[in-house]
């Protein structure tokens, strides 16, 4: 079995996952909630997650963190812990650039923003949001690219 092969169609996955919801909730919790607004942020969001899963092994780091945390044994304490740590690799990076591009996209129109407190608010709801689904696909998502791969669901 490929495990490359999986690694990247996980990784492809759970990019257009993350940036969908991430793109969503950004755009929603602008108050300014427009499709186009939704389509570009996503996009945009979207290069940015593939760009992180073509040079981050999430698997590897994953199974890393958990032998050093010692829960490699234990199913749901390791998926906790590599939901938090690709949460922590992807969320802030996306957010921050995306936060940015609205920020000045905003700003240039006139609207009297404050950067950090804009980012502040989108890091806590994006990470929490965030690793909600990332918890709750990741499962689903393995099984299914096993099963489509000819491997046995984990």
């Amino acid at each position: 079995m490929d495990m490359k092969k999986i690694g990247r169609q996980m990784s492809l996955m759970m990019g257009v996952t993350l940036s969908l919801v991430l793109s969503f909730v950004g755009v929603f919790t602008s108050g300014q909630f427009t499709l186009p607004a939704f389509i570009m942020s996503f996009l945009e969001s979207l290069v940015i997650s593939l760009i992180i899963g073509m040079f981050v092994p999430m698997k590897k780091v994953g199974d890393a963190v958990c032998d050093k945390a010692g829960v490699t044994g234990k199913p749901l304490a390791c998926r906790a812990l590599e939901s938090l740590v690709s949460d922590l690799i992807y969320t802030p990076i996306i957010t921050v650039v995306m936060v940015f591009m609205a920020y000045k996209q905003a700003t240039k129109h006139g609207a009297p923003l404050k950067f950090a407190p804009m980012l502040g608010k989108s890091m806590v709801v994006s990470l929490v949001v965030a690793y909600l689904f990332i918890f709750l696909v990741t499962p689903n998502y393995m099984k299914f690219i096993m099963k489509k791969n000819g491997g046995k669901p984990q």
